[in-house]
């Protein structure tokens, strides 16, 4: 079966009516204006983090709602202790009253990038392709995504396996201001990331990898449960981390299930870099718990009748008390927040919708 037609290549549904762009922020949206021929008809919900009584201006001509604390504690009640407060992981709250097929979500210091050529990308396109083509992750293939345009499956790769597997997320990359951690900041604090790489690959079942939440697409109805970016900022021993733990969460459940996880195209341009001094504040209890983190995540094994993205994410819950407490005590508190999450979810979304996916197959 060939990856898609070489002779004519169909446009890419806009899904205008079927996607919401998630934005945290502290701060005005003047950003959006750069984005505006890209992301004007689509619906925006926006989710400020701090100060309730502090007013943000979005530009004219959005379509948006706006979520702050005190809507935080309205919707969700005793619940709403497991929405971070003064950290980036708020944004997940957008992800949970969203009614939408498909999720992006982009920071608010990341702007329009061009490709070598001095095009402007349009990275929700490119998003959208990744999302609606199928991927590959239980056998790689050297020309990278065999759906994208100008590549197929190479010779030797098992027509068994080229249907491929339903996408659940796309993971976006970025120019400029690399996604470094603080160490890296310090020893590196002038490099920027110039190299345009034009590839989409599926990142491998069992391999995990550093999820970034600045430039993310992901399908709702196929993992939106298990995209809760933990406890993190305001109270809580670490930050920084929200998109990591969401990213280990996310892939092993999506292995669990027979999803898909593609990473590389698009870029946007990220344009400003934080303070690594602030960061390895936040980072500091992370950079040694993620030694240990990682191996629990690589041996994570979920029972066969954990059929749908909830009932993985309460299982997991459960191994990360049994396991992970040891390490500090926060861990207990974030399997508390994990199932507090999840009946959250289930709340404001009461029909399920993240269906059961077995094998590949969504039930």
């Amino acid at each position: 079966m060939a990856g898609k037609e070489s002779s004519s290549v169909p446009s890419t549904p806009l899904l205008k009516d079927e996607l919401d762009i998630v934005i945290p922020t502290i701060r005005n949206l003047d950003f959006l204006e750069m984005w505006r021929p890209f992301f004007q008809q689509y619906h925006l919900i926006i989710v400020q983090d701090g100060d309730p009584s502090k007013t943000i201006k979005v530009p004219e001509g959005f379509d948006y709602e706006l979520y702050n604390r005190n809507d935080i504690n309205r919707i969700l009640g005793p619940k709403a202790n497991c929405i971070s407060f003064k950290d980036s992981a708020c944004r997940c709250f957008g992800y949970m009253v969203s009614k939408k097929k498909y999720i992006y979500t982009i920071d608010d210091d990341c702007f329009v990038a061009k490709d070598p050529s001095g095009k402007e990308i349009n990275a929700l396109e490119q998003h959208i392709k990744n999302l609606l083509s199928p991927s590959t992750p239980y056998f790689f293939n050297t020309l990278y995504d065999p759906y994208q345009v100008g590549a197929d499956f190479v010779r030797g790769y098992p027509f068994s396996l080229r249907e491929g597997a339903p996408t659940a997320v796309s993971h976006g990359l970025w120019l400029n201001i690399p996604d470094y951690d603080a160490p890296t900041q310090l020893v590196k604090p002038r490099e920027r990331n110039t190299r345009y790489v034009d590839a989409v690959l599926t990142i491998p079942k069992g391999t995990l990898f550093p999820m970034c939440g600045m430039n993310l697409a992901f399908n709702r109805e196929l993992i939106g449960p298990a995209m809760y970016f933990g406890l993190m900022g305001d109270g809580q021993p670490i930050g920084r981390y929200d998109d990591m733990w969401a990213g280990w969460c996310t892939k092993v459940i999506c292995d669990h299930l027979g999803l898909g996880v593609k990473t590389g195209l698009p870029y946007i341009w990220h344009s400003k870099a934080s303070n690594p001094f602030v960061n390895l504040k936040k980072e500091y209890k992370g950079i040694f718990w993620q030694e240990e983190l990682i191996p629990f995540f690589q041996s994570v094994a979920l029972p066969k009748d954990c059929t749908s993205v909830q009932k993985c994410y309460i299982e997991l819950s459960k191994q990360v008390r049994e396991k992970l407490a040891k390490i500090d005590p926060y861990f207990t508190k974030l399997a508390d927040a994990m199932v507090t999450w999840i009946e959250a979810w289930d709340e404001l979304n009461p029909s399920g919708a993240a269906p059961g996916v077995a094998n590949g197959t969504a039930k």
